[in-house]
């Protein structure tokens, strides 16, 4: 049924659509550099903005009271988190993006199905075969992003499971979810021919076995490896959205839907490369499982130095290079802040400063510079692995904070261990290395890390933000 501007030439309709999706690639292409990732939001906001102003105003969808109710409390609901929610929290919340664009794209597609059979209409091969994609992908997307953010928040268990019966219920929910799309596409008259009201439809058997498939593949990831499993999610709602693009022969959904498939998956990639695994490692591996590498006891015993904020200041007094490598243990003490005043009272003081960033430091794809850049730091002062590795050697003092297995020699050193041949930062190369940890404890691979035991390694054992804010307040005491 037409809207408001329904009377108007369809072409009028796609050559907004085809604005709205160059705005969604220069969009993209800005995001893909701090300096300009906050235009490139803006600007795929503003594409996806005049998206749905279009639609609505071009289809008579529902009532306006209704939909104008919709838009209202999603706005306002918007609106509360991107106010409340910590950056510590962000790859929680993003974790729910991803469920609630697969979720939706699930329930459209269903939707569609319904209101071609209630108009009287016959399921066509095409739409039946779109919807029942959209709707293993939507849901698969939900409920595992459901799981992903559980993990996150810590109301999920973090740990890797790998089981036989894991991997058979798996296969069971992703064939059960075929048969009903197949059973959906090949024998749409079936559905027709009785009353929806008394009997379940195939696309919703096949909804709920997606359902449980997407619980069943995250729950037995490991935290660890969940900035891999944002990303691939990330690519899934996309590709959920694109689908059902096609359901609705929506155009702009199809582009929009497409473009966050295709870096969702690029990302993926690149998480995949930066730990040296493959996605098939992530999805049915674990790290963190069967880990070897050492007997902690063996490797630590004798070997341990602990230091204090006090000893931590005399040595920054006389360096000229000094590298802070973040990890989640920054994330988790809310100590970004305290590191960034620490940085500009070094800089103050005529001393080199720079981030050394791991690609997974943290619970998602680019954690470590959303924390810092909350905090003030410059991109510029953000260096990745690549970029900062050979400067090690020329370093003077790297402060390593809630950071383990992205800082361990025995990725390069131990050809048996479950992190072997994933690139690390070499910050032992470095003049001396202060370790912030709360304890000696293993990180996510469950394996020891010889770089505390090394000679030029010091332990300055508590909380990140607390030990970073009494080094801070030592440091300001003998500028």
């Amino acid at each position: 049924m037409a809207g408001v501007l329904g009377g108007l030439p369809q072409s009028v309709l796609q050559l907004v659509y085809l604005v709205s999706g160059i705005l969604f690639i220069q969009g993209l292409r800005d995001m893909t550099h701090p300096r300009t990732a906050t235009r490139g939001n803006l600007i795929s906001s503003g594409g996806m903005f005049l998206a749905v102003v279009i639609t609505v105003l071009w289809f008579e969808i529902i009532s306006p009271a209704v939909l104008g109710g919709g838009l209202l409390v999603g706005g306002l609901i918007g609106a509360y988190l991107a106010v409340t929610v910590e950056t510590t929290e962000m790859p929680q919340l993003v974790g729910l993006f991803n469920g609630f664009g697969g979720g939706a794209s699930a329930v459209v597609a269903g939707a569609e199905l319904i209101d071609v059979l209630a108009s009287g209409g016959a399921l066509s091969i095409g739409l039946t075969t779109t919807a029942s994609i959209a709707g293993i992908i939507g849901a698969v997307t939900f409920w595992g992003s459901l799981v992903a953010a559980g993990k996150l928040h810590g109301v999920v268990g973090d740990s890797p499971v790998s089981t036989n019966v894991g991997h058979a219920l798996k296969i069971l929910f992703l064939g059960a979810a075929v048969a009903a799309g197949l059973h959906l596409v090949v024998q749409p008259s079936v559905i027709g021919a009785v009353p929806l009201s008394s009997w379940v439809p195939s696309y919703w058997v096949l909804v709920a076995a997606a359902s449980l498939l997407g619980i069943i593949l995250v729950v037995p990831i490991g935290g660890a490896d969940m900035p891999v499993v944002i990303a691939l999610l990330n690519s899934y709602s996309g590709l959920a959205a694109a689908t059902t693009g096609f359901v609705l022969n929506n155009t702009v959904l199809i582009i929009a839907g497409t473009l966050v498939g295709a870096s969702g998956m690029i990302l993926t990639v690149i998480m995949c490369d930066s730990m040296n695994r493959s996605l098939t490692n992530v999805l049915f591996g674990g790290l963190g499982e069967d880990a070897s590498g050492g007997d902690m006891e063996d490797i630590y015993e004798g070997n341990i130095s602990e230091t204090s904020p006090e000893e931590v200041e005399m040595l920054l007094e006389v360096a000229d290079r000094v590298v802070i490598v973040p990890g989640y243990g920054m994330a988790v003490g809310q100590a970004q802040h305290a590191v960034a005043e620490l940085a500009d009272l070094l800089e103050e003081n005529g001393v080199d400063v720079e981030f050394g960033i791991h690609p997974v430091a943290g619970r998602m794809p680019g954690h470590m510079n959303a924390l810092l850049a909350e905090a003030d730091v410059s991109y510029e002062k953000m260096r990745e692995l690549e970029e900062v590795n050979p400067t090690f050697s020329q370093t003077d003092v790297v402060i390593v904070t809630g950071a383990n297995d992205v800082v361990n020699p025995q990725a390069n050193e131990a050809d048996d261990s479950p992190i072997s041949g994933m690139p690390v930062l070499n910050v032992w190369e470095a003049g001396t290395v202060i370790v912030n940890k709360r304890s000696l404890s293993p990180g996510f691979s469950g394996i020891a890390n010889p770089l505390f035991a090394k000679d030029n390694t010091s332990m300055l054992f508590g909380d990140a933000k607390e030990s970073m804010q009494a080094l801070v307040n030592e440091y300001k005491e003998n500028m």
